[in-house]
C-alpha cells in the first residue's frame, strides 16, 4: 500500500536523479511536485466547537450519549457545518438496545474512490457527563481538518471520507455498524482508517497506534519533526472505533492522549505534567467538561491529524 508517496512524485524524482547523474543540472530535469503541507488547525476553532457540544450537553441532560436528545443535537450540530462547507454528507441509521443510533458519514467531492483515505471519531459520550475530552477533542478536530480541506479548496488524489460514530461508549456499535454494511469491495478501497478519541487529556502522553506501519511513520515524523517524543498506544488498544476496520482488513492508526492509567515518572519527565496521576482524571466522569482540555495538547493533535490527512491523501 503506498500512503505517503504519489507515483508521479516518484517518477519525477527519478527523473531528476537520472538526469543529474548524466551531467544535466536541475534546470534540465523537470521538477518533483512538492508534497502539499497541510493547513495549520486554529485550535480556538477547535475549542469553539467543543463549547458547542458542551452547550448542546448542557440543554439535553448533561450528556451526549447514544439514544438521548444531546446525541442527535451533537450530531446535527457537525452535519450542518459541513453540508456548508460543500460536503456530501449522509445519515446512517441503526438501532441498538431499543434506541435509533445514527452514524454520519461526509465524503469530499473528488479523487480516486477506489483510494478512500478516511478520518473519524466516536461522538457519543457516556450518560454520565458531556463527554468533552470523550470524545469531543476528537470529534471537534476531525470536523475542523474537514473545514479545512474545504477551505483550501484541497484536491487529493485519493478520495477523502470523515465520519463521526453513534454507541462507541456501548461497544463500537456504530462503526462495527458501517464496517459490516460495507460490500468487501468496498471494504477494499478504503486504504486508511485514522480514529482520534481522546486527543485532549488534561495530563497528557503522546501515544501513536502501532497498526499500519505507513501511518505509523506518519504520524511519528509529524510529532519528530516538532520536537516532541512519542510512545506506542497500548491503553485503548481494540478499545476505540479502528478495531471494526482492523479487524476487516483495514490498514488502521490514530492518535491518543491517555485516559485512566497513571503517567509515570518517566513519562512526566519526558512531556511534563503530574506523575501519579491519570492522564485524564475526568474519563467517563461528569467533571469532563470544557475545562477538561489540555490546550496544547489538542492543538499538537489537530495539527497531526491535518498533517496526516494531507499526506497519506497525495
Amino acid at each position: 500500500m503506498k500512503l505517503s508517496v504519489s507515483a508521479r512524485a516518484m517518477t519525477a524524482a527519478v527523473v531528476a536523479a537520472t538526469t543529474l547523474l548524466a551531467g544535466g543540472t536541475v534546470a534540465d530535469a523537470a521538477p518533483a511536485p512538492l508534497p502539499a503541507a497541510a493547513p495549520d488547525i486554529p485550535v480556538a476553532n477547535v475549542k469553539a466547537h467543543l463549547t458547542q457540544l458542551q452547550s448542546i450537553a448542557g440543554a439535553n441532560g448533561g450528556n451526549r450519549a447514544h439514544g438521548r436528545p444531546g446525541y442527535r443535537a451533537s450530531l446535527d450540530y457537525v452535519k450542518a457545518r459541513l453540508d456548508a462547507a460543500g460536503f456530501t454528507t449522509r445519515i446512517q441509521q441503526f438501532t441498538y438496545s431499543g434506541r435509533y443510533g445514527y452514524n454520519l458519514i461526509a465524503d469530499w467531492p473528488g479523487g480516486d474512490p477506489n483510494q478512500v483515505v478516511m478520518a473519524g471519531s466516536h461522538l457519543d459520550s457516556v450518560s454520565s457527563g458531556p463527554g468533552i475530552n470523550d470524545n469531543g477533542s476528537g470529534s471537534a478536530a476531525v470536523l475542523e481538518t474537514a473545514l479545512a480541506v474545504a477551505r483550501a479548496q484541497y484536491k487529493p488524489t485519493k478520495h477523502l471520507r470523515f465520519a463521526w460514530w453513534d454507541a462507541e461508549e456501548l461497544g463500537l456499535v456504530g462503526s462495527r455498524y458501517y464496517v459490516n454494511s460495507l460490500s468487501a469491495g468496498s471494504r477494499a478501497t478504503i486504504r486508511g482508517y485514522l480514529n482520534f478519541d481522546m486527543i485532549g487529556s488534561p495530563n497528557p502522553g503522546y501515544f501513536v497506534y502501532d497498526d499500519d506501519p505507513a501511518i505509523e511513520k506518519t504520524f511519528k515524523d509529524y510529532f519528530a519533526g516538532i520536537g516532541v517524543p512519542t510512545e506506542i498506544e497500548t491503553e485503548g488498544d481494540g478499545r476505540s472505533d479502528h478495531a471494526p476496520f482492523k479487524s476487516a482488513g483495514v490498514p488502521v492508526g490514530g492518535l491518543f492522549t491517555g485516559a485512566s492509567r497513571t503517567k509515570t515518572a518517566a513519562q512526566a519527565q519526558k512531556w511534563g505534567g503530574t506523575a501519579g496521576v491519570a492522564f485524564d482524571r475526568c474519563y467517563h466522569s461528569s467533571c469532563d467538561t470544557t475545562s477538561n482540555i489540555n490546550d496544547t495538547a489538542l492543538n499538537r493533535n489537530s495539527d497531526a491529524l491535518a498533517h496526516a490527512i494531507w499526506q497519506l491523501s497525495l
